[in-house]
């Protein structure tokens, strides 16, 4: 561990540091260290894709897995693949038709039936 004494070795320290910094930076012939960091940042992003590709994935596989599981054992699905209910609406259809019928009863009204001799009048114009 460094120890410093007071704040002028402290600033001195940070300005060496500073200008070796500038200087790297400023020099025209690539260093080692640029490719190196070059290196570990592609490293890095394709360590965050392949994290998010092994979660997209893991989130598609439990999703299907549970709704196969789902599917197995809804009451309406089954209700619903099974051609009972088919059998079923139809009779209800043709019960409630019937009873329809039944309860039909047809009232005639003596004015508004058809009479094909008498005519209309027609409204006089002023």
């Amino acid at each position: 561990m460094l120890v410093l004494s007071n704040h002028t070795t402290l600033n001195s320290l940070l300005s060496k540091l500073l200008q070796d910094y500038l200087e790297q930076t400023n020099s025209s012939a690539p260093s080692q260290v640029g490719s190196t960091s070059s290196k570990l940042e592609i490293i890095y992003l394709l360590m965050m894709v392949g994290l998010f590709g092994f979660f997209a994935v893991g989130v598609m596989l439990t999703n299907i897995r549970v709704r196969r599981l789902e599917d197995s054992s809804d009451h309406y699905n089954t209700y619903i693949a099974t051609d009972i209910w088919h059998k079923k609406d139809r009779e209800y259809f043709q019960a409630k038709l019937i009873e329809n019928y039944k309860l039909c009863c047809v009232f005639e009204n003596q004015l508004a039936v058809e009479q094909p001799n008498t005519q209309i009048p027609e409204a006089k114009s002023s």
